[in-house]
């Protein structure tokens, strides 16, 4: 079974703590015994020499077995602990006071004794006789002869085996068995704190792993992703706790997901909607040019020759309209992209409103509808693609005039405002109902307010003029009639242009 990542924290934590633990034990005991040793050698130092000076062990024949005995037992007697040997100058024993069979060696290494004699830092640790590779501090002495060499050593053992025996007696009592039983409470008591700081630490972890959890779980549902709630405490918490930081980001990670969620599934709408509607618009057309032209295909000989350019002329104008559409949909298409490429230019904007005026002579005319412009006088000229705003003011007047009844009226007003030049256009139409106001402009999918009051035109005006950095607006208004207003950049805002050029590539 895998183990969570709290948990293998929480066990990797526990053999840490208590390998340290036993590692300081072991120290702080390993620290005591070289104290000890270096404390007993250091007191013990000239032990040897004093034995050296006042005991007569040895003759012009050799050592006095007899006197080393007796003196290695009144030794013994007074400090149980001690060990004397006296060796010969290689280092080989030649007397002790031992019980037969305790003495494992027959030889002591002669390095640590000269070390000891040039007074090196303590402890020395030198061979134990009474252990085949024990190693104990020590005192000796040299036994000089006439000449100054030496005759043997007098080597104490200060640590012996009565000292070994006593410690591992006391090892066993209950005096070290407490000692050991209060430093297992101790590291007991130590993993313990540990456990529960490393809980507490790791807490705002778990709590955004589970939030992570519960958002990639409502994700896989394809259900709306709610909104991530930061814990009060990781609200107060200070900036510089990265695991909080990093709570906090993802909950903005999550809201702004949330976002991007509901913008999606508004733009997945829209365009089932778009294609619904544009669907209908293209099969009424189609569906009449097909009937007339299947009447056409079938009765030509029954019908006359004013039937047959009648209906001709309705099957041409239900072309035309699917051509029109066509051709909307397609420059939407093409300007919902980012690299429609502008051809600015100065040009007076009064001149174009005359031009597009001329374009809807014949059927304001046969409607008896009146076409106002109100140009503000000494108008400073635009610096805009002339091409698209051409079209803009068209698909303006064409919605206008196409929602306003017989006898009415759609005016164009031009107004210098700023360093922009002011555009209004406004009919006496039945006006934009109130429920579809807000979903006009929204996006190009948005099918809902443009397509019912203005078809595709609205929304390719709503695209150019975002090109040019401008918006345009649906003006509230007491009474019916509707009215857009929108803005546009003037000829001295455009570095290296002037009035002059303007007129100059004014349209003829």
């Amino acid at each position: 079974m895998k183990l969570a990542l709290t948990h293998r924290l929480s066990i990797v934590f526990s053999v840490l703590l208590l390998a340290c633990c036993g590692a300081s034990a072991w120290l702080q005991i390993r620290a005591s015994n070289l104290h000890d040793q270096e404390v007993i050698q250091g007191l013990s130092r000239d032990l040897a020499s004093q034995i050296a000076r006042h005991a007569v062990l040895m003759d012009t024949t050799g050592p006095r077995p007899e006197a080393l005995r007796n003196l290695f037992g009144q030794l013994m007697a007074v400090n149980p602990s001690v060990e004397v040997y006296l060796l010969d100058p290689d280092g080989h024993i030649a007397a002790d006071d031992a019980p037969p069979g305790h003495v494992k060696r027959t030889r002591v290494d002669l390095a640590p004794i000269q070390r000891f004699l040039a007074h090196d830092a303590f402890p020395i640790l030198g061979d134990d006789p009474r252990s085949p590779d024990g190693r104990k501090v020590f005192s000796v002495a040299m036994l000089p002869r006439t000449d100054g060499q030496p005759t043997g050593y007098i080597y104490v053992v200060l640590l012996g085996e009565a000292h070994d025996a006593l410690a591992t007696q006391i090892a066993q009592s209950s005096v070290l068995r407490t000692t050991l039983w209060s430093m297992a409470v101790v590291a007991s008591l130590g993993l313990l704190a540990g456990l529960i700081a490393f809980g507490l630490i790791t807490r705002p972890l778990r709590r955004l792993t589970n939030t992570v959890s519960r958002f990639n779980a409502t994700l896989r549902t394809d259900a709306e992703p709610g909104a991530i709630t930061i814990s009060r405490s990781a609200a107060k918490s200070p900036t510089r706790d990265e695991i909080v930081i990093l709570e906090r980001t993802f909950a903005q990670m999550a809201d702004r997901i949330g976002v991007q969620w509901r913008e999606l599934k508004r733009q997945d709408q829209e365009r089932r909607e778009l294609f619904a509607t544009i669907s209908h618009d293209l099969r009424t057309p189609l569906t009449s040019l097909h009937g007339y032209l299947e009447t056409l295909s079938l009765k030509e000989d029954a019908l006359t020759r004013d039937d047959r350019r009648r209906y001709l002329q309705v099957a041409l104008a239900q072309s035309s309209k699917v051509g029109r559409l066509a051709q909307s949909l397609f420059e939407l298409a093409r300007l919902e992209h980012d690299n429609v490429q502008l051809s600015l230019e100065p040009f007076p904007l009064a001149d174009v409103v005359q031009d597009v005026f001329q374009k809807f002579e014949l059927s304001v005319e046969a409607r008896h509808i009146r076409l106002h412009a109100d140009i503000a006088p000494h108008l400073p000229g635009v610096y805009a693609d002339l091409g698209m705003i051409e079209r803009v003011l068209t698909n303006l007047l064409d919605n206008a005039i196409r929602h306003t009844p017989e006898r009415g009226e759609v005016s164009v007003t031009l107004a210098a405002d700023a360093g922009k030049v002011q555009v209004t256009v406004s009919d006496t139409g039945p006006g934009i109902p109130a429920e579809i106001r807000a979903h006009l402009f929204r996006s190009a999918f948005s099918s809902g307010g443009a397509r019912r009051v203005g078809g595709l035109g609205l929304l390719i005006v709503h695209r150019m003029l975002q090109l040019h950095g401008s918006e345009i607006r649906l003006v509230e208004r007491e009474g019916t009639g509707t009215t857009f207003t929108f803005a546009l950049d003037t000829v001295d805002r455009a570095p290296g242009k002037t009035l002059a050029g303007a007129v100059a590539n004014a349209p003829a």
